[in-house]
């Protein structure tokens, strides 16, 4: 796939997820086969005040690119201005922004999904962004605000006419948050719509279902959310499986525990152990989810509150996991 003067090689992306798409986690995907990444959304408006804490949402490694830094605002001059800055000064290959984040303080303040109901807006956003930022601008919308303002295609039919590079789809409305059934029909109606390359997003876990996205919509990529969270090996099978038609076997109890002590040591090594720890936990719930006998396991790690702490949980975890 090439979006403006980037390639991407395998048209599998990971969707930036806040809390979920950090430094470590990407470069987990990475390595399992993700060929393109996103940031954690940034807010311009905390980029132009100078908040410390964005800083360290947009700090990428050499290993991540393709990578984009997502950004997300309503006010058309500060979302150029920081768009410019950002490619400058942190260089990331593309700039992505987020025109569907359904989290209340967002669309409360006009901003992610909120967009989609303010069509001019959008234009006056892409335009600015366009003309200020000297690498490709892509877009990641829902296809609507509601059941009453289903308008995927046209939005992304402005995006396209005022230059952005690319259009990313997640098949569900504002209103829907994550519930429901993602509706793909919406994904292949913006692809018909547009030239640009478009990713298609929801609903997809596995290879196989990848491959009836890319089918049923035409979509030029599969970008892959919430199915992610605890399994960066979703990656590995869908690359597998689009490229030949092979299942991959999900990853055995030991490889699950292995991942789950590397992915504890990035965090602290990234955030320091504190904060390393303490996030990882949410990490551990989803990567033991659908294991038996996890749930106390679970109830444990919530209360870890170093690393070795974890590493001894992880062992007494492959202890029991090994008798059943």
């Amino acid at each position: 796939m090439q979006i403006g003067n980037v390639k991407i090689e395998t048209n599998v992306a990971l969707a930036p997820m806040a809390g979920v798409t950090d430094l470590p986690y990407r470069l987990l995907a990475k390595e399992m086969g993700c060929g393109y990444l996103v940031t954690e959304m940034v807010s311009a408006k905390a980029i132009l005040y100078n908040n410390k804490n964005t800083d360290d949402l947009m700090v990428m490694d050499n290993k991540e690119h393709p990578i984009a830094i997502q950004l997300f605002g309503s006010d058309p001059e500060i979302m150029a201005n920081m768009a410019r800055k950002i490619a400058i000064e942190k260089k990331p290959d593309i700039i992505d922004v987020n025109m569907g984040c359904p989290v209340p303080k967002v669309v409360n303040n006009g901003e992610g999904s909120s967009l989609m109901k303010n069509p001019k807006l959008v234009e006056q956003i892409v335009t600015a962004m366009v003309k200020a930022c000297p690498i490709p601008v892509t877009y990641k919308i829902r296809t609507g605000f509601d059941d009453t303002c289903i308008n995927a295609p046209e939005i992304a039919h402005i995006i396209e006419e005022c230059g952005g590079a690319a259009v990313a789809v997640h098949g569900r409305t504002r209103a829907q948050y994550y519930s429901g059934k993602a509706n793909w029909d919406i994904i292949r109606k913006v692809k018909e719509r547009v030239s640009i390359p478009v990713w298609g997003n929801g609903d997809v876990t596995s290879g196989i279902e990848a491959k009836r996205m890319l089918d049923e919509t035409g979509c030029d990529g599969v970008m892959i959310g919430r199915a992610a969270r605890g399994n960066p090996w979703i990656f590995r099978e869908i690359k597998e499986y689009l490229e030949t038609g092979k299942i991959v076997e999900r990853p055995s109890y030991e490889e699950i525990c292995d991942m789950i002590v590397r992915h504890a040591s990035m965090l602290c090594e990234y955030k320091g152990e504190f904060t390393g720890v303490r996030e990882m936990r949410k990490h551990f719930a989803w990567y033991t989810a659908g294991i038996k006998h996890a749930a106390a396991l679970r109830n444990e790690a919530n209360h870890v509150t170093s690393l070795d702490g974890m590493k001894s949980l992880v062992e007494k975890m492959r202890e029991e996991l090994s008798k059943i």
